[in-house]
């Protein structure tokens, strides 16, 4: 997504916890596109980060037009038995961190009543998740939470966009232990992913769902009409580890 807001001739603040990684893009992107990025390093896991990333963007005295919260993880394995560290740090970046950016940055759009929020969710959000149960549960989360906002901001020149991909070539099926479940085995590109939810956030939709073949986005209007106990046990199967 910064690569592509870069190819735009948009300048850049980039978020992360490795400062070794975001300065070779920063010097990547400054070098290839002629624009600004601003590396921040920063744990959003970790609470009151996502405060100290605001407050660092403001003492700059730049102006952000557009939010892009697309950090996150998961992790595969049956609830009582997964570590709850890891899983409250899951929802300290997943959905708190993500709930504070958002209200920080919007506080700004609203004042100039302008600016697009991008906030990466999941096909995920539309069903529970056995062997990710609170993976899907924050993705859920981050879905309802953008559309509820998106319709406050209706009658002003905010939008705010929920991008759902499927399952897709990144970092996040190795860490989170999915690419060695069905689920995984077919997966899309990160860039085609992140054109539509780009794309999506410039066009001001509501919704973008992404990386999913035409029989799958069927699959997903028919959830409502299905019993819930057979969404279960098949969303289960397709995320136990083979």
């Amino acid at each position: 997504m910064a690569r592509i807001h870069a190819e735009n001739g948009g300048d850049i603040i980039i978020v992360a916890r490795d400062e070794d990684q975001l300065n070779a893009l920063k010097k990547e992107l400054e070098g290839t596109f002629r624009i600004n990025v601003l590396v921040i390093s920063k744990d959003l896991s970790i609470p009151g980060a996502a405060k100290e990333v605001y407050e660092q963007v403001k003492s700059t005295g730049l102006k952000v037009d557009y939010l892009i919260n697309n950090a996150g993880f998961g992790g595969v394995g049956k609830f009582h038995e997964r570590e709850l560290a890891r899983d409250l740090s899951m929802i300290n970046l997943n959905i708190v961190a993500l709930t504070a950016l958002t209200h920080y940055f919007l506080q700004d759009f609203v004042k100039n009543n302008e600016g697009k929020i991008l906030n990466v969710s999941s096909t995920a959000s539309l069903m529970p998740g056995p062997m990710q149960a609170v993976y899907f549960a924050t993705k859920a989360y981050v879905t309802f939470l953008s559309n509820a906002i998106a319709e406050e901001l209706s009658d002003t020149n905010i939008t705010v966009t929920n991008l759902m991909p499927g399952a897709t070539e990144t970092q996040f099926g190795k860490i989170s232990g999915m690419d060695k479940t069905p689920l995984f085995e077919k997966t899309v590109s990160a860039r085609s992913v992140a054109e539509d939810g780009y794309n999506g956030m410039m066009a001001g939709k509501l919704d973008v769902i992404s990386g999913i073949s035409v029989g799958q986005k069927i699959a997903m209007y028919l959830l409502p009409l299905l019993p819930k106990k057979m969404i279960l046990k098949q969303v289960r199967k397709m995320q136990e580890v083979k």
